[in-house]
């Protein structure tokens, strides 16, 4: 997983700046200091630990709010002076209640993965909300068949506006299949992590 050998300690001052990245998002979620102690307990135990510059100790994020940071894997820079990890965060990593510590962009210039990530995590909470509280719920309250009925319509009207070379009606087109594609992955109890990892399976061969 990582070479701790390769990382040039005295360089930063023996304390490494560590970013942590949301592994199914990529959002970045924090940003930390490891000296080599605390390095280790994070590859020993698969948890975030830094060194509290302030508290002047190892601090496991998650130690007493319970939202670790589960290690999913890691890697230098080309320096080897900084430290990126890949996590997957329990609950929220800001102590301010945001998901991310750098949660101050506007919904318009939110990364477009991360915006699609959090609207598949909204999809997948309306799965057995009151059908009159929103069109998603509606739609999970009609089965399996109706959905996929919708990503079958959605998926012709798509393929209908390219060929017609409507640049607009494709894109709305296109959006409305991503959008029911989704609910019918939630509604079979699968994500778009789920689709993505075949397609690296794929990709490999």
């Amino acid at each position: 997983m990582l070479d701790m050998q390769k990382i040039d300690w005295q360089k930063v001052d023996n304390l490494l700046p560590v970013i942590v990245q949301n592994a199914v998002t990529c959002e970045v979620l924090m940003l930390g200091y490891m000296n080599l102690e605390a390095l280790e307990k994070t590859v020993t135990e698969s948890k975030v630990t830094f060194f509290s510059r302030t508290k002047q100790r190892l601090w496991t994020k998650g130690e007493t709010s319970g939202n670790f940071l589960n290690v999913v894997d890691m890697s230098l820079d080309c320096d080897n002076d900084t430290l990126l990890i890949l996590a997957n965060p329990i609950g929220e990593t800001c102590h301010t209640g945001a998901e991310s510590c750098f949660h101050q962009f506007t919904d318009k210039n939110q990364p477009d993965w991360i915006f699609f990530s959090k609207l598949e995590r909204l999809i997948a909470e309306r799965k057995g909300a009151d059908p009159d509280s929103s069109y998603t719920a509606h739609l999970y309250s009609r089965g399996t068949k109706r959905i996929a009925q919708k990503v079958g319509e959605e998926g012709v009207e798509t393929a209908l506006a390219a060929t017609v070379k409507d640049r607009n009606e494709t894109i709305c087109e296109a959006a409305d299949l991503a959008y029911h594609l989704t609910v019918l992955l939630q509604d079979a109890e699968l994500s778009w992590a789920d689709v993505i990892g075949k397609l690296k399976e794929r990709h490999a061969k």
